[in-house]
C-alpha cells in the first residue's frame, strides 16, 4: 500500500516504538517485532530479518530495521544491502535509547558495563537469568558476568518500581548500580528523519 511504512524491530524495542508512534500520530507506520531472545543467538538475526523483509516487501512502500549489528558481525548489513533497507546506527540496540554519543561515553567510562532498559528490567528473570541457565546453574553467573563492573539502567519511563527492580538485578549480579534517564528523544530523533523521508 503506497505511503505505508514498516519498522522491523527487535522485540526489546516494541513497547517504546509503539508509544512513539502513538504520540506522533504516525498512523501510516506499521511495526513488526522479532523475538527479543534472538539476541542470545545473533547468527539467526540476519535470516529472520531477511524473511520478514521478503514477507512485507510488496505490502509497504518503505521498510526500516530497528536493530544494531547486535553481534551479527556484519551479516545483518549484508542482508539489508541486498534489499536496499537501512537500520539504526550502532553496534547494539541499546545505543538507540541514549544516542550514540552518550552510549560511547558510557562505554569509555567503563567498558565492563551491562545495560538494562525498561524492557530488560521487566523481563530480567526470563531474558537473563533463565535464558543463560543461571537459575539451574548459579555458578554460571561468575562465568558470564565476572568481567563486568557495573550495571547501568537506561530509563525510558521514570518508575520507582522499575528502579527498585533494576537495583535488585545489579545486586544479584554483584555489580555497581547506576541510572541514566534517556527518555524517548534520541529514538524519536532517528525515526523522525525516516518519517520525514517517507512522507515526501
Amino acid at each position: 500500500m503506497a505511503g505505508n511504512a514498516l519498522i522491523i524491530a527487535c522485540g526489546a524495542l516494541a513497547r517504546e516504538l509503539v508509544e512513539i508512534r502513538k504520540r506522533n500520530g504516525w498512523e501510516h507506520l506499521k511495526i513488526q517485532c522479532l523475538p527479543a531472545n534472538l539476541h542470545h543467538s545473533p547468527a539467526k538475526i540476519p535470516a529472520a530479518v531477511d524473511e520478514m523483509i521478503a514477507r512485507f516487501r510488496d505490502e509497504v512502500e518503505h521498510i526500516y530495521v530497528a536493530y544494531g549489528d547486535c553481534g551479527t558481525s556484519g551479516e545483518l548489513d549484508r542482508v539489508l544491502e541486498k534489499h536496499g533497507v537501512e537500520r539504526i546506527p550502532g553496534e547494539h540496540c541499546f545505543e538507540f535509547f541514549p544516542g550514540k554519543s552518550v552510549f560511547d561515553a558510557l562505554a569509555e567510562e567503563e567498558l565492563g558495563t551491562f545495560y538494562l532498559t525498561d524492557f530488560l528490567v521487566r523481563q530480567f528473570e526470563h531474558m537473563v537469568v533463565k535464558s543463560l541457565g543461571m537459575d539451574r546453574h548459579p555458578e554460571l553467573k561468575d562465568l558470564y558476568f565476572g568481567n563486568y563492573k557495573r550495571l547501568v539502567y537506561l530509563i525510558q519511563n521514570e518508575s520507582a518500581a522499575l528502579s527498585d527492580k533494576a537495583r535488585a538485578h545489579a545486586e544479584y549480579l554483584g555489580l555497581e548500580y547506576e541510572e541514566r534517564h534517556t527518555g524517548f528523544e534520541p529514538v524519536e530523533a532517528v525515526l523522525k528523519e525516516q518519517v520525514v523521508q517517507w512522507r515526501n
